[in-house]
């Protein structure tokens, strides 16, 4: 049975115990604070260490993609034991990340490495990664696999509410959602990833009001054909991501519910926040 390695970067934002159980080899980004450089691995740097970090500093840290040397140095041993590799990454439109895989894949050149753009990120990106290991754990071939994850691309939903727009706004990060700078102080927006990047789906004014769109939004988008599987993720609002769990399963009975923290990279350019992604199945 051909074996096949899953290979993502540090902004799926998955649980750490969920790249272990599901041999997922991660290669991290770096986030950077003044001369200060930290490895996304959460062990350099916590979550709750970067947040406080991020309060306190004058200055939006900046963040890093790996090179291609380091995904030559991953590639090359997953290789050895395995017969295709499967890389899956953060939208093109945000990173390089992507860029340096594929740069890895030609210097390599082997057909074995297949790179994907997700045009997602966080927690949209974590699920389609948790699935592809999961098939990948059952035996599923490489065709199989791909097929799956280019469905999921086009099939993810993905929401996000940022506490302010300051972050995305110093970051660059605020893709199609840039109308919105105009009015900054008197909106709390409903964004969702569109096209590799970051767009606005429906504008509030206030924070609650904001969180109970989110909850409507997902209800008209949800089509019923299917278990529903999703995320949900805070960005140091970890009280407030809770309370969006408990609703979220009393409303909707997913299938399948991943809490989580959204990470560094993400965490730098989008501030405290909460994110819900889902799909149907």
């Amino acid at each position: 049975m051909p074996k096949v390695a899953i290979v993502t970067d540090s902004t799926a934002d998955l649980p750490e115990e969920l790249y272990v159980q599901n041999n997922i080899t991660v290669v991290p980004l770096s986030v950077i604070f003044g001369e200060e450089v930290y490895i996304d691995n959460r062990q350099d740097l916590t979550v709750d260490r970067f947040f406080e970090k991020l309060k306190s500093s004058s200055k939006l840290p900046t963040t890093a993609q790996p090179t291609p040397a380091d995904f030559i140095k991953v590639y090359r041993k997953l290789m050895e034991d395995n017969d295709n590799i499967l890389s899956i990454h953060i939208s093109k439109k945000m990173s390089g990340t992507t860029d340096s895989a594929e740069t890895a894949k030609k210097e390599i050149g082997s057909s074995s490495i297949t790179v994907i753009d997700s045009e997602l990120t966080t927690i949209a990106l974590g699920l389609i990664i948790l699935k592809a290991s999961q098939m990948a754990k059952a035996g599923c071939s490489i065709e199989e696999i791909v097929s799956k994850v280019k469905d999921l691309k086009t099939s993810m939903n993905t929401l996000f509410i940022p506490h302010t727009l300051e972050y995305l706004q110093k970051g660059g990060r605020i893709g199609r959602a840039k109308g919105l700078i105009a009015s900054l102080l008197e909106i709390k927006p409903i964004l969702t990833l569109h096209l590799g990047e970051v767009s606005q789906y429906r504008t509030t004014r206030r924070w609650n009001q904001a969180k109970n769109e989110m909850l409507s939004s997902m209800q008209s988008m949800i089509k019923g054909n299917g278990n529903l599987y999703l995320s949900v993720a805070d960005a140091d609002l970890e009280e407030e991501g809770n309370e969006m769990t408990e609703k979220i399963k009393q409303m909707f009975k997913p299938a399948f519910v991943l809490r989580s923290k959204i990470g560094c990279i993400v965490g730098t350019h989008l501030g405290p926040a909460i994110a819900i992604a889902f799909y149907e199945e």
